[in-house]
Order: C-alpha cells, then structure tokens, then sequence
C-alpha cells in the first residue's frame, strides 16, 4: 500500500532530513515530538523498500548490462512491508 504524501524517494529523504533536525533541536512538545517521530519512521521504511527495489534491479544486471527478467519471486506490488 502506496502513500499518496510521499512523493519519491528524494522528497523523501529530504522531510526525513527536516525531521531529524527538528526533533535534535528538542523545543518541540512532547505530541508534536511523537508525532514528527511517527512520521520519520514511516519515511525511513519508505525509503529502505525504495532502496531495496534498486538493488533487485541492480543484482538482475547481466555482464553485458542487459536486464533480464526478475524472478516472480522478486516482483512484488506491495512497497510497505
């Protein structure tokens, strides 16, 4: 299940990167706090499934750099794991 807030994996990484500043700054309430957290981990699972892909497609590269097919093992539509 896809979330519709998250654009791709850069935009991503880059709300991650705000929320660890805000949350390292520590003014935050502690509900505002917990939430930015919840939100952070939601984007770091986001982004090690992105990750995951590539490497899947990167290990399917052949010698020559020609794509072969991934396994059905490997071809998978659910991104939240």
């Amino acid at each position: 299940m896809s979330d519709p807030s998250i654009k791709d994996f850069e935009a991503a990484i880059a709300e991650l990167d705000g929320i660890v500043k805000r949350l390292e700054e520590g003014d935050l309430p502690l509900e505002q706090s917990l939430a930015l957290y919840e939100r952070g981990v939601h984007l770091s699972r986001f982004c090690h499934a992105r990750l995951e892909d590539a490497e899947r497609r990167i290990e399917i590269l052949t010698d020559r750099g020609e794509l072969k097919p991934a396994p059905a093992a490997l071809q998978s539509d659910d991104v939240d794991r």
